[in-house]
């Protein structure tokens, strides 16, 4: 069992080190730890119960023009005895001011059971879809009037794109390796020009996500959930998410987060500025309680910490999620990862 166990992760970790990775890095929720599948397509079934979630972020809320974004998913199993197929659909929108992104995502997941408890599984998954990247030029002012650069409406081009992920995961622990926006690199900006006008600058570009964490029993009824999770894009410093919740009774969770920047690669922008960036970041507040059986409802707060401090309010994001289940007599099991 531990050889089979074994060959399956070599062979999706194989599967995702093939890729070659340039770029900067994918849209990301504050929650991610509370719906993986925004980050890892084999997440895709973990919960083994339709599960719909609900996302809406502001960032950085005081600038005008700042980053808002928004996120509906649904997954779950298609064959409820054995487990094994996870299907989702995944739609996003993002907008930083005159640019806009709206992707939709189809999700599926294999997942392989490793014991005959059915303890531990292994989830290889999959996600085709394609993005509408868009630029409104109403929305930028020139410097010079008449300036033929900025589109005098909105621009928009359709892309479509891939995303792999591996995943694993026990009563105790979970680790996934992921990678966003296969399809982005381009090394010309004819697919994105459209009157004399580029969009280059304006997709997202490949990135690979490492998740994992723990659940650790304190004491009856309280539980210590930590996690991590480790971006990079293979140009810009890697980014370092730390998190932690208490989970009292199943009911309420809450906890917080650091997120800093790592040096973990050797990069050519080190030997230009090496010192003008912070390596701090933000910290997050985070919470979760299920307000019924099936509905629960998540907060975030992130403050900044760098030199971006005093000069924006602060992030939020809400989510609100919802279990299905089989019938309404479905006995839900809680899901911690």
């Amino acid at each position: 069992m531990m050889n089979r166990r074994f060959k399956y992760f070599a062979l999706g970790c194989m599967l995702l080190a093939g890729v070659k990775s340039y770029a900067q890095q994918s849209i990301q929720f504050t929650q991610y730890i509370f719906n993986s599948i925004s980050v890892n397509p084999a997440y895709t079934g973990y919960k083994e119960e339709w599960f719909g979630q609900m996302g809406l972020r502001s960032q950085w809320t005081g600038w005008d023009g700042a980053p808002k974004t928004g996120s509906i998913s649904i997954d779950g199993v298609v064959d409820p005895i054995n487990k094994r197929h996870g299907v989702g659909l995944q739609v996003t929108s993002d907008g930083l001011g005159a640019q806009s992104a709206t992707s939709m995502y189809a999700n599926y997941a294999l997942r392989l059971q490793l014991d005959d408890e059915d303890t531990q599984r292994l989830s290889l998954g999959v996600a085709a879809g394609v993005t509408q990247y868009g630029l409104d030029g109403r929305k930028l002012q020139a410097v010079e009037t008449g300036d033929v650069v900025i589109p005098n409406g909105k621009i928009s081009s359709w892309k479509p794109d891939v995303r792999l992920g591996v995943y694993y995961y026990n009563p105790v622990f979970y680790a996934g390796l992921a990678v966003q926006d296969l399809f982005a690199n381009s090394s010309s900006n004819d697919e994105f020009r459209f009157n004399s006008n580029s969009l280059e600058s304006l997709h997202r570009n490949v990135s690979a996500y490492f998740i994992g964490g723990a659940l650790i029993g304190l004491e009856e009824g309280l539980l210590l959930r930590p996690s991590i999770l480790i971006k990079d894009d293979f140009k810009g410093p890697t980014s370092v998410d730390v998190n932690a919740m208490l989970i009292f009774n199943d009911k309420f969770w809450i906890g917080g987060g650091y997120r800093t920047r790592a040096k973990v690669f050797n990069r050519e922008y080190y030997s230009a500025s090496p010192l003008k960036l912070s390596a701090t970041n933000a910290i997050t507040a985070i919470t979760q309680f299920y307000a019924t059986d099936r509905l629960r409802i998540g907060y975030s707060y992130d403050v900044m910490l760098n030199r971006m401090s005093g000069l924006q309010n602060g992030t939020h994001e809400i989510t609100l999620g919802i279990t299905f289940g089989q019938s309404l007599r479905t006995m839900l099991s809680p899901r911690y990862f």
